[in-house]
C-alpha cells in the first residue's frame, strides 16, 4: 500500500477513535473512489460500517476487502463474526474455518504463531461456545472452550469457564477439579476460589465452601462475590454455580 493511502487510513482511524465518525466516513468514501483496489480500504470501512450498526453494508465492505485479497484475515474474521450474529451459520463457519487454516500453515506449512491473530481465533471459539450453551449443547460448548483456552492460555476466564460447563452438564468431581487446579496455578485469581467455594456448597460441602471465600476475603476484604456468598451460606441451603 502507498505512503499516502496508509497515511490516509491512520487519520481515519484517529477519527474512530475520537468518535468523529462522520468525517471518517468522508475520508473513506473519497479513497473508495480513488483506491479502490486497497483491501485495507475497505476494510476500514465495514469497521465503520460494524461500529455504526450498518451490519449489511459492513458485510459488504468486508466481502469486498476479501475479494480484493482472499488472504485478508482481519477482514475474515470480522466477516465470520458479522455473519454468525445475523444467522447465516453456516457460511460464518465456513469462512471461520478456511481463515483458521491459512493462518496455522504459512507458504512452507509452517505454524505461525502470532497471538494478537490467536487471541481473535479465541474470541470467535468463545463466540460458539456461548452459542451452544444457549442450546444446552454443552458437549460441543466444551469442544470450542477448550480450543479458545488453547489460542489464548493466559485467559483464566475461559478456564472458569470450562468448570461451569463441567458444572452444569453433571460432572461435579470433574469441575472441582478444574477449579482446584485453576486456583493452585493462579493462586491471585480470587474468581476460582469463590466459584470452587460455591461448587462446594453445592455439593453439601459448606465448611469447605466457606474456607474458600473466607481465603478470598483474608486477601481482599472487599470482595462482593465472596462476601455475599459466605453471608448466604450461613442461610441458605442452596447455591448453584452460575
Amino acid at each position: 500500500m502507498s505512503s499516502s493511502v496508509e497515511k490516509s487510513l491512520s487519520q481515519v482511524r484517529t477519527l474512530v477513535r475520537t468518535n468523529e465518525l462522520k468525517k471518517a466516513e468522508q475520508y473513506l468514501s473519497r479513497l473508495v473512489r480513488s483506491e479502490d483496489e486497497h483491501p485495507n480500504v475497505f476494510f476500514e470501512l465495514g469497521n465503520l460500517y460494524h461500529l455504526k450498526g450498518e451490519i449489511g453494508r459492513a458485510i459488504k465492505s468486508f466481502k469486498k476487502t476479501l475479494d480484493i485479497d482472499p488472504s485478508h484475515t482481519d477482514a475474515s474474521i470480522s466477516l465470520s463474526v458479522l455473519l454468525n450474529d445475523v444467522g447465516q451459520y453456516n457460511e460464518a463457519r465456513r469462512i471461520f474455518e478456511d481463515t483458521d487454516r491459512r493462518v496455522k500453515q504459512g507458504a512452507a506449512g509452517s505454524l505461525i504463531e502470532d497471538k494478537h491473530i490467536n487471541k481473535k481465533f479465541s474470541l470467535k471459539h468463545l463466540e460458539l461456545a456461548d452459542l451452544y450453551l444457549t442450546y444446552n449443547r454443552f458437549d460441543e460448548a466444551l469442544f470450542e472452550l477448550k480450543k479458545a483456552s488453547a489460542l489464548d492460555p493466559e485467559n483464566l476466564e475461559f478456564k472458569l469457564k470450562l468448570a461451569r460447563i463441567y458444572s452444569k452438564k453433571g460432572f461435579k468431581s470433574k469441575a472441582v477439579e478444574e477449579l482446584l487446579r485453576l486456583k493452585n496455578e493462579n493462586p491471585e485469581f480470587h474468581e476460582a476460589r469463590v466459584a470452587l467455594g460455591v461448587l462446594y456448597f453445592g455439593l453439601g460441602n459448606v465448611l469447605e465452601a466457606q474456607t474458600e471465600w473466607e481465603k478470598v476475603l483474608s486477601k481482599n476484604p472487599k470482595n462482593s462475590e465472596a462476601l455475599t456468598y459466605l453471608e448466604l451460606s450461613k442461610n441458605a441451603s442452596e447455591v448453584s454455580l452460575s
